[in-house]
């Protein structure tokens, strides 16, 4: 009798065999491993980002610079001062001075009263600044012209200039300029007039001097060089000169006599009387600026004057006088 481990063999060895002969015949048919679905493509979408812009680079801020400022120059009015004696002394106009101190009446100054004289930079940026880059010529007139040569050797020109100009003048001063045959400049020279107030259709004479013979030369020319509108409020005007004379002592000099009558209501200081001597046609042959006995002359006074002429040329034939003042409220506090 078999023991049992073999019937345990007989056994599954039978199982087996079953199944083999089971299986005789069939196809088997492994059903295939489903194919996953495709993992869907995911766009990617790259974001272009826009350029950021460089920044320019750090400019600090200016250092503030202190700016220096000039020191004005100021004038300290002094006794018998005026603003045009200012003016001339500091070669500006009357209407500069006017306007950098505010001043809307030149007749009321005061002693001691400080004045700020315009620099000359400032005047030549206010000219710049002018439409007009070139200035206009006057239209001054000279006339009755006279050259003649010195006793030291020198040359004289005398003559006068006509304000035609329609308004009263001041600080007007007189150019002259010596040419060659061959028109280059032999030299130059300039000169003021006489009167300080030179009046619309007023003549007034002027003496310009050449220290040395300047050489010889062909022709000359005349021309104002400078002339601003006068303010005839500080001027005293109601003056005329009469009894004018004159006594011939040969051709070397004239004696002229006379007397200045003040015909206006105020006093007038400052009293001076221009003299011009012409010859027979009709030349400037002398002038001069010669002071009254008195040079205050109270309303409806008079002052008497004497003075010596030395004409430059032919015997005198006419002499005029003119008579200028300052009221005494322009001239003094």
């Amino acid at each position: 009798m078999p023991s049992r481990a073999q019937r345990l063999f007989i056994w599954v060895w039978g199982i087996v065999a079953s199944l083999w002969l089971a299986g005789c015949g069939q196809i088997i048919t492994l059903s295939p491993t489903p194919t996953p679905p495709p993992t869907p493509t995911v766009d990617i979408v790259v974001a272009t980002l826009q350029p950021t812009s460089t920044p320019a680079p750090y400019t600090p801020e200016p250092t503030p610079t202190s700016t220096v400022t000039p020191t004005p120059v100021v004038h300290l009015i002094q006794a018998g001062e005026t603003l045009l004696s200012v003016a001339v002394r500091y070669d500006v106009s009357v209407s500069a001075l006017q306007e950098a101190n505010g001043i809307l009446d030149p007749r009321l100054l005061q002693l001691g009263q400080e004045l700020i004289i315009p620099r000359q930079e400032e005047l030549g940026a206010a000219q710049a600044t002018t439409l007009t880059p070139t200035p206009t010529p006057l239209s001054i007139s000279i006339e009755n012209v006279n050259f003649n040569e010195t006793t030291i050797g020198g040359l004289s020109v005398l003559g006068e200039v006509w304000n035609n100009t329609g308004q009263p003048l001041e600080q007007v001063r007189v150019g002259v300029t010596l040419i060659d045959d061959n028109g280059q400049d032999v030299a130059r020279a300039e000169g003021p007039v006489a009167l300080d107030l030179v009046d619309a259709d007023e003549r007034a004479p002027f003496a310009v001097l050449f220290g040395e013979q300047p050489g010889k030369f062909a022709r000359y020319q005349l021309y104002a060089l400078r002339a601003v509108p006068a303010y005839v409020g500080s001027y005293y005007r109601d003056l005329e000169v009469t009894e004018l004379d004159f006594l011939s002592e040969g051709y070397a000099s004239i004696t002229v006599t006379g007397r200045v009558r003040n015909i206006g209501p105020e006093e007038a200081v400052q009293v001076g009387v221009v003299l011009t001597a012409y010859d027979a046609l009709g030349r400037v042959v002398a002038t001069r600026k010669v002071e009254p006995d008195h040079n205050v002359v109270p309303r409806g006074g008079e002052s008497s004057f004497v003075a010596a002429l030395a004409p430059a040329g032919g015997p005198v034939t006419r002499v005029v006088a003119a008579a200028q003042g300052r009221r005494i409220s322009a001239a003094s506090p």
